[in-house]
């Protein structure tokens, strides 16, 4: 996994925590669900890139 795919996926999980608890302390479910949505994206993106590099090995 390059370290610039590893440093974005971490950056768009943590937005999305920022982004959950921000909508959590406002009551706005809109960005709520934003924010889960943007953590489930980089968890995903990751375990892609661990796929790749199990098979470059």
């Amino acid at each position: 996994m390059s370290a610039v795919d590893k440093i974005k996926n971490a950056a768009q999980e943590t937005a999305g925590k920022v982004k959950e608890a921000v909508g959590e302390k406002t009551d706005n479910r809109d960005l709520q669900a934003e924010g889960q949505r943007d953590q489930v994206a980089g968890d995903v993106k990751q375990r892609g890139e661990h796929v790749k590099d199990a098979f470059k090995r």
